[in-house]
């Protein structure tokens, strides 16, 4: 029994002493970690931070009012009758462009042409009247100083001559009136445009002033655009000059679709709005606007020559506001506050804080703080300038 009790002694001794060291290795390891942690952390700390920096450089900044318009054709006719009768002919191709004068329907014209006929064939009735009327004066003048006609017979043949050259009037009138009828059973465009969809068919009875028409015609060549701007941009609209250069654009704003200028500002402001009414005239040649569109609206106001200006992405904004980060000689950055002006086009013109050829970083800020050191890669400030607003093309 004793020697079983040593033995039991001895191995709890011996697992006691184990035990010591293996706590002993396992603060020595603890202790040394951190310390390679911490040489590791200063390591990746003095690192330089990659960084896209553009110059600050100089240039004309265009000064734009953005609004949101509506096409309207330049004319606008309702094609209806003026005379009544059965369409017995629609020669046009619906959505076709048409000439001034080309002919649109056809109208039974034999009532009418009647009609001239016999306006014409009393004319020629009233004329042989006259004509006999004429004779009678004549001979009646030779004769009056002789005594064989009295003065009262005289007088009534110069009468009866008066009122036949009235009644011949007349029926010149007539016939006139008749012709008018006539033509007016063939119906022309009235204007160069382009034709919308047949509002009746070959075989119906139209009377004059039918309120669907016939056909309505739309000229697109050129075309308007009506837009709105803020009541507080009318001062730069007026100051712009007589037709400052307006840009149509879609929808998207990624696509040009046709360069017209200014011709209208209304002359009130819409009260319930706040808003100017304007109006811009196109050329629309490839008719890319088409009435009843909408497009927004983009009008040159004035364009500040020589601005200072840097890329858009380059502003950030701060609790005490807008500042870049800097560029110094030894590849550190520093907070430069500045103050703006107008933005446009990717560009941002800088009032103050920033001279020309200074760099600033335009991408990768957010990982920047002052004093932080960086690795730049130079890029241009169109290429910056490009990224935050690409340039609409023509489509």
């Amino acid at each position: 029994m004793t020697k079983n009790f040593k033995r039991y002694v001895a191995l709890l001794v011996l697992l006691v002493l184990v035990a010591a060291v293996a706590l002993v290795l396992i603060e020595r390891r603890s202790v040394a970690q951190p310390a390679a942690g911490a040489r590791h952390s200063g390591a990746f700390g003095a690192m330089a931070v990659p960084v896209d920096v553009a110059p600050v450089s100089q240039r004309d900044l265009p000064v734009y009012l953005n609004g949101l318009g509506t096409v309207q054709a330049y004319n606008t006719v309702t094609v209806v009758p003026q005379v009544s009768g059965q369409l017995i002919s629609v020669p046009f191709h619906q959505g076709d462009e048409v000439k001034k004068g080309q002919l649109l329907a056809k109208i039974d014209p034999r009532t009418y042409k009647a009609t001239l006929d016999q306006a014409k064939a009393k004319l020629a009735q009233d004329q042989a009247n006259l004509a006999s009327a004429k004779l009678d004066l004549s001979r009646y003048t030779r004769l009056a100083p002789s005594g064989y006609v009295s003065g009262q017979q005289l007088s009534q043949q110069q009468a009866q001559v008066a009122s036949g050259e009235a009644l011949v009037q007349a029926d010149r009138a007539a016939v006139e009136s008749a012709a008018v009828q006539l033509s007016y059973t063939d119906i022309v465009s009235p204007i160069e445009g382009r034709l919308g969809l047949r509002l009746v068919d070959v075989g119906n009875v139209v009377t004059p002033g039918q309120g669907s028409g016939i056909v309505v015609v739309t000229q697109m060549k050129p075309i308007y655009v009506t837009f709105t701007l803020p009541e507080q941009n009318l001062e730069q609209v007026l100051a712009a000059g007589a037709h400052p250069p307006v840009t149509a654009l879609d929808r998207g704003n990624s696509g040009r679709l046709a360069t017209g200028t200014l011709t209208a500002v209304d002359n009130q402001i819409n009260q319930a709005t706040g808003t100017i009414e304007l109006k811009a005239t196109f050329a629309n040649s490839n008719e890319k606007l088409w009435p009843g569109q909408f497009v927004n609206v983009r009008l040159l106001a004035a364009t500040l020559a020589h601005a200072v200006v840097v890329p858009v992405t380059a502003v950030q904004q701060g609790p005490d506001g807008t500042y870049v980060y800097l560029l110094g000689d030894d590849h550190k950055v520093a907070m430069q506050p500045v103050e703006t002006g107008v933005t446009q086009g990717g560009f941002v013109q800088i009032t103050k804080g920033l001279r020309l050829g200074q760099q600033v970083v335009v991408d990768g800020q957010y990982r920047l703080k002052p004093g932080a050191t960086v690795k730049p890669q130079e890029v241009t400030p169109a290429a910056a300038a490009s990224v935050a607003a690409p340039v609409p093309t023509a489509p």
